[in-house]
């Protein structure tokens, strides 16, 4: 039978979405794509925002209409979260954000006796991390690597602890035969993801710390590149810096996940820093890792923010001159604390201040790669594109050369100019 997939939201789902595949590969099945005829559809939904739940529910509706007599199924954060939407939306087979596995036998059965499925678990009840098979379909050059599971900091906007579970993280003797095993198979890089990376260890004997998990995969496959998922700003010591340092695998690329410049705004989120700390990380980053790129999300209009708080956001992300960053505007998730404050903006405030952070991210984000161009970068080339080969350096910069197909290949690049999205560039 051919199966197909359409992932929402976050790595973690696309790791996820990327193991199912091999599940259903090792069973005998085929992967197809999500536009062609198929046995069986699978969404694997993201819940972050009620704006994903809109896009969930879309496209299933949208994979019903157009597929009547296939077997459809969802898994993910939003069944977890509100699985009563999904069956009345018709799906076949329903499963969470865990047992994914199960969630493949689910499928196969459904689709062999055409019965309706499901099985949902309790997600804060989870204690033990899925294994699941690491890397994707052949022609991939990056693999993602999931690390760890769940997360317990509760910001007030934020509905994914409810739906992902306590912290799980992966033994690090598991993670290192993974990494091993995805050398092997021919990939060149590794992005290490999870749902709160910077917690891996927590739930481990000895507590052992997250440099601990990178140092390990870093030294057991030093030929590929190993690039971090999202952080955690109060990871970022000057001993996490000098010990990942040691190793010229490790990209310097670093995503701060910050959502506020406003000290205020931060404390009604409910995040565990304040400006003044999330800097020293900004700090410390760039003394040891020379040009490396720092990256962030940031959410404006969250409820209460005033224009004078807003004001200290845009200051902020200016003084930590970001390489790029991910502009939210705040959407309500119901069954958080942040949907029952007051201080609820309009669209009109959330667009225009949108408008004004995102006018400051591709400023910065210009002036970055404008300080690349005359240097030489190893580039990794993932793909070809309108007559170039098209791949990134290790500080994620998007290169254009013209194409010569060198796929899964790392070359060394002199930068030339700015192109598009990236910047364009010729073989050293």
């Amino acid at each position: 039978m051919k199966f197909s997939f359409y992932t929402l939201g976050c790595k973690t789902n696309q790791y996820e979405t990327q193991a199912m595949e091999q599940l259903f590969l090792q069973k005998g099945h085929e992967i197809g794509t999500f536009d062609e005829p198929c046995d069986g559809y699978i969404i694997n939904t993201c819940s972050v925002t009620a704006v994903a739940d809109k896009k969930n529910r879309a496209v299933i509706r949208r994979c019903r209409k157009e597929n009547p007599n296939a077997v459809i199924g969802v898994c993910g954060c939003y069944p977890q979260h509100d699985p009563d939407a999904i069956r009345r939306l018709n799906a076949d087979v329903l499963g969470g954000s865990g047992n994914r596995e199960e969630f493949v036998e689910l499928m196969l059965r459904s689709a062999k006796d055409k019965e309706c499925l499901e099985k949902l678990d309790k997600a804060l009840s989870r204690r033990e991390f899925e294994v699941l098979p690491a890397g994707g379909l052949e022609g991939r050059t990056r693999a993602m690597l999931k690390v760890q599971d769940g997360c317990v900091n509760f910001c007030t906007y934020c509905i994914i602890p409810y739906t992902r579970g306590p912290v799980r993280s992966a033994p690090l003797p598991l993670l290192i035969g993974q990494a091993k095993e995805l050398d092997k198979k021919g990939y060149r890089e590794i992005i290490l993801t999870g749902i709160e990376i910077a917690s891996w260890g927590v739930d481990l004997p000895g507590k052992p710390p997250m440099s601990q998990m990178v140092t390990g995969i870093c030294s057991a496959v030093p030929q590929m590149r190993i690039r971090l998922g999202s952080l955690e700003p109060r990871v970022i010591t000057e001993e996490f810096c000098e010990e990942l340092a040691k190793h010229p695998n490790l990209c310097p690329q670093f995503h701060l996940s910050m959502q506020s410049g406003s000290d205020t705004v931060l404390s009604r989120m409910k995040r565990r820093y304040d400006t003044a700390r999330y800097y020293e990380s900004v700090s410390l980053l760039r003394r040891y890792f020379t040009d490396c790129a720092i990256t962030t999300d940031m959410i404006v209009a969250f409820p209460g923010e005033t224009e004078e708080e807003f004001a200290e956001s845009l200051a902020f992300i200016q003084k930590c001159a970001f390489s790029d960053m991910h502009i939210f505007p705040y959407s309500r998730r119901p069954g958080t604390p942040a949907d029952k404050m007051p201080g609820q903006h309009d669209n009109e405030t959330k667009e225009h201040r949108s408008r004004q952070a995102i006018a400051v991210a591709e400023k910065m984000n210009l002036a970055y790669r404008r300080q690349q161009v005359g240097s030489v970068q190893q580039v990794l080339f993932e793909e070809t594109e309108n007559g170039f080969d098209v791949g990134h350096t290790p500080n994620y910069l998007k290169v254009y050369v013209p194409a010569q197909g060198r796929h899964n290949k790392v070359f060394p690049v002199r930068i030339t100019d700015i192109h598009k999205d990236g910047l364009l560039g010729q073989i050293d």
